[in-house]
């Protein structure tokens, strides 16, 4: 399988997983996105790179309907925040923008 379709099918397969509650409501609150991250990033290259911080920045800043839960889009645009958050400290580049600029703004990656 091609990495980008082995990425996309982990990420779907990852979110159910962590989000079945019995068919009910498939989101992730605060805490089991903090769980789910720290037993799904093993890397010690990544471990180094995404803090706590940034995974509560990336809940804060996606969390748009305020529900204290990540539904599965929110989800893929917190991988993307941090798959970005790790983009800038590897290369360099960039810095804390979502807060000043907005979502969108200034991307690097």
């Amino acid at each position: 399988m091609a990495r980008l379709d082995q990425v996309i099918k982990n990420m779907v397969d990852i979110f159910m997983e962590y989000a079945d509650d019995g068919g009910k409501k498939r989101q992730l609150n605060k805490e089991e996105l903090q769980n789910m991250f720290e037993k799904e990033i093993q890397c010690p290259e990544l471990k180094d790179t995404i803090s706590a911080g940034d995974i509560e920045e990336a809940m804060e800043m996606l969390d748009k309907n305020h529900d204290g839960e990540v539904n599965f889009r929110e989800f893929c645009r917190c991988v993307c925040v941090l798959a970005k958050c790790h983009y800038q400290k590897k290369t360099g580049k960039g810095g804390k923008k979502g807060k000043d600029r907005g979502q969108e703004g200034g991307d690097d990656a």
